[in-house]
């Protein structure tokens, strides 16, 4: 929130000065926390989307490592070494990507819990009043 305002002495004002202007403290302050709280929607929706996302590559490689694992089955059975072998390397290769991808998309999912809630920033303020008010 862009403000031109400069912040000046104010303790020659007169206590009528004060409160009048209170309603414009309040409303500036009531749009910082609407704009905080879009911040934190926007970071939020975007670490939920790329969590999603790591979480559907880790998915396509652990789908498309059950057939190898099935292609290692047969070739463990019918043939010999070196063909069962080298399916167990690709299989596990793949599950080595799912594995990567899935802490990558649990890392970004772990972002959401880490930041701090704008209703929380809201308790905390009301609390910080409540307190003050308590002392008088």
């Amino acid at each position: 929130m862009p403000t031109s305002r400069r912040y000046r002495d104010r303790s020659a004002d007169g206590f009528l000065t004060l409160i009048g202007d209170l309603p414009e403290l309040v409303r500036n302050l009531v749009v910082a926390e609407i704009d905080a709280a879009k911040t934190w929607v926007r970071r939020t929706a975007k670490d939920a989307g790329i969590g999603a996302g790591w979480m559907a590559v880790a998915l396509f490689f652990l789908f498309w490592s059950v057939p190898v694992l099935l292609g290692f089955f047969v070739a463990g059975l019918s043939s010999w070494w070196p063909v069962w072998l080298s399916a167990l390397v690709v299989f596990g290769i793949g599950l080595l990507l799912a594995v990567v991808f899935a802490l990558l998309g649990l890392l970004r999912f772990r972002r959401l819990t880490q930041r701090q809630n704008p209703g929380q920033a809201v308790a905390k303020d009301v609390k910080i009043v409540k307190d003050v008010t308590d002392e008088f």
